[in-house]
């Protein structure tokens, strides 16, 4: 019998495990709705435990504060993110369509509404809860500006660009795309921008950046 015991364990461990994880999803998209639609101050832990469908018994158990459970929204969303548009792989040609790739995907995914939103909630309570902001730029823009940076050293190496500094020629890269499409969508005045707004965005912001460090 208690080799049997012994036997089993792993099995059931692996489905506690599982059951954790999809238990904890289920409360990171509740609370997601939440602060979406009432903000991060007016969202509370009993608002966010109806929403996910769980007792806050069982909402504690997972996340002891609101701002551990938003911070964990953060860095799991925009990290997964950030790790997809950062696959230079995928725009792999001539550091004209490298770049042009990389801007045109990062400028869709920060424009759309859903992400816009949850922005927007990262602003307003990084006053009090520094930690979030840290959050939000630790897992989207620090990461992307790195892996660009990195990207452009590969490019620097194959001849293709001449960057003395690479991490601030990332951020530069990325605030030239971002330019007048993103900060028009991030203080409502627009709703949305077309595919060949941000096209000719990017395309700009291409030429402005290869003028100033094309080899």
């Amino acid at each position: 019998m208690e080799l049997e015991a012994l036997e089993a364990e792993p099995g059931a461990n692996e489905a506690a495990a599982n059951d954790g994880s999809a238990k904890r999803r289920q409360i990171m998209e509740g609370a997601r709705q939440v602060f979406l639609s009432a903000g991060f101050d007016g969202a509370s832990m009993n608002d966010i435990a109806r929403a996910a469908g769980v007792s806050k018994g069982t909402l504690y158990a997972y996340f002891n504060s609101k701002d551990e459970l938003f911070e964990a929204i953060i860095r799991g969303e925009y990290g997964q993110t950030a790790e997809r548009l950062c696959d230079f792989a995928l725009g792999r040609g001539d550091v004209r369509t490298v770049l042009t790739d990389f801007g045109v995907r990062l400028l869709g995914r920060i424009t759309e509404p859903g992400r816009l939103a949850l922005a927007r909630v990262v602003i307003a309570a990084t006053e009090k809860f520094p930690r979030l902001g840290q959050a939000f730029f630790e897992s989207g823009p620090q990461y992307g500006a790195t892996r660009l940076a990195d990207e452009l050293r590969a490019l620097e190496k194959a001849g293709a660009v001449r960057v003395p500094d690479p991490e601030r020629a990332a951020w530069q890269f990325i605030d030239l795309c971002q330019s007048y499409v993103f900060k028009r969508m991030l203080f409502g005045v627009v709703d949305s921008v077309s595919h060949e707004d941000i096209e000719a965005s990017v395309r700009a912001g291409v030429d402005v950046f290869l003028k100033a460090y094309g080899a």
